[in-house]
């Protein structure tokens, strides 16, 4: 069962944290401070309150008349308040209401065990101080939550940046540009973690690229100096009488011939030293002339002709090899299309192993016992390396999808070759526009 993925960028995870947190500081301040208003309200209240009921109190000993909205004996006093009374203590009692006004009691004991009240609510005034408190609050709470995520925007959309460029940049060594520098392509003033990224990579880059050359230069030398006795070794061959075992001698040879050559092709690619000698030809009738010289019996459609500036040389070592694979390995018919710029080459036979549509060819993994049995791996390994040399895309699928029930007649490999608008000049760069130039 496929688990579903969120993908989301670090800028906008980090700008989410930020008011994440931001948020949760604003509120805790807010519940501080709002608690902290309300209690200082409350106290000055009771403090007000119970200044008025001692000054009423003064009076009512004089006068023995209840004034300023006092009551003796009040049956509505909290029973807090009562037992407090008992106690022969003044005291002042907060009661919350439904609607949020909170009424203030005040109390005292007489000296004739009557209780002297005073009832009242908080004034308006203090009210509405503290509704334009909580306004500011809240305001401030979005105004930070707000700020936070702009500020995580500013954060992150750098920190972003600078992985893109980085990812961008180690693309393009696994594209092969090993002269480009991860460090040097995210640039920036502020070293971070970033950084740290990039220099390893770069040092794993390295490693890799002496790794990759030294194994370069080893297959080069050995097929380098395989050469001399091969090359002696066929010679010897035609002296042999004929026969069948000077047949097989001849064969064997001349299959070992076939493979150093091979491999000190592969050499010359990987040291991406082998520029492209270009020239402008029809493509369909190009492919159509060569493979009708390599093997008559392969269907050709030419769907749309189009003009190429390419390599002839290297784009018949393509076909060659594409073609002579799909002899080896697949099965007939074998179908050729030319449809402007883009060659397909197609069989009938069992596709191609799952290892090399996921990974590409390499050198001496033939894949699957059911289409490779035998060979080095060294053609698609050569097609796919000229097709580098000609700025083109070589791309490798089967006719019937992974899963899929392969009907009679319908399956197969199908290799593509898609060829440059712009072809790289003898210096291995790609020319000017003139749309660019201006």
């Amino acid at each position: 069962m496929k688990r579903l993925v969120l993908r989301t960028g670090v800028r906008w995870k980090i700008s989410i944290a930020i008011a994440a947190v931001g948020a949760l500081v604003a509120v805790a301040l807010s519940l501080v401070v709002h608690n902290s208003a309300r209690v200082s309200m409350l106290d000055n209240a009771r403090e007000f309150q119970m200044e008025r009921l001692l000054f009423a109190q003064r009076m009512y000993e004089t006068t023995k008349d209840p004034k300023f909205g006092t009551k003796i004996n009040d049956p509505a006093l909290p029973r807090d308040l009562h037992r407090k009374m008992k106690e022969g203590r003044r005291a002042t009692f907060v009661h919350e209401n439904a609607n949020g006004s909170p009424d203030i009691w005040a109390a005292v004991p007489m000296s004739n065990g009557s209780v002297l009240s005073l009832h009242g609510t908080v004034a308006d005034r203090s009210a509405s101080i503290m509704s334009a408190l909580d306004r500011s609050l809240i305001i401030g709470s979005v105004a930070v939550v707000f700020g936070g995520c702009a500020l995580g925007v500013l954060i992150g959309g750098q920190l972003s940046r600078r992985l893109r460029k980085a990812a961008a940049a180690a693309g393009r060594v696994a594209q092969g540009n090993t002269d480009v520098r991860v460090g040097e392509a995210i640039g920036g003033l502020v070293r971070d973690e970033t950084d740290e990224l990039a220099r390893a990579v770069d040092a794993l880059t390295d490693a890799l690229n002496a790794r990759i050359e030294a194994e370069r230069r080893v297959t080069a030398d050995i097929a380098h100096e395989l050469r001399t006795p091969v090359t002696g070794l066929l010679t010897a061959a035609e002296l042999l009488p004929p026969g069948r075992p000077t047949e097989l001698v001849r064969d064997r040879a001349q299959a070992m011939r076939t493979l150093v050559e091979d491999v000190l092709e592969v050499a010359r690619l990987d040291s991406a030293s082998e520029r492209a000698e270009l020239q402008e030809i029809a493509l369909g009738e190009f492919v159509g002339r060569r493979v009708s010289l390599l093997n008559p019996d392969i269907r050709i459609q030419v769907v749309h002709e189009s003009w190429v500036n390419t390599d002839p040389r290297r784009l018949e070592r393509i076909l060659g090899n594409l073609l002579a694979n799909a002899a080896k390995h697949g099965a007939t018919p074998v179908e050729v299309t030319v449809e402007g710029r883009v060659v397909r080459v197609r069989d009938h036979g069992p596709g191609f192993p799952e290892a090399l549509l996921r990974e590409g060819p390499s050198r001496f993994r033939t894949g699957a016992t059911d289409r490779a049995g035998h060979g080095h791996g060294l053609g698609l390994t050569i097609a796919a390396g000229q097709a580098r040399v000609l700025g083109a895309r070589l791309t490798f699928r089967n006719a019937t999808p992974e899963g899929a029930v392969e009907r009679e007649g319908e399956g197969g490999a199908i290799a593509v070759l898609w060829l440059p608008e712009h072809a790289p000049t003898a210096t291995g760069s790609f020319p000017m526009l003139p749309h660019l130039m201006d």
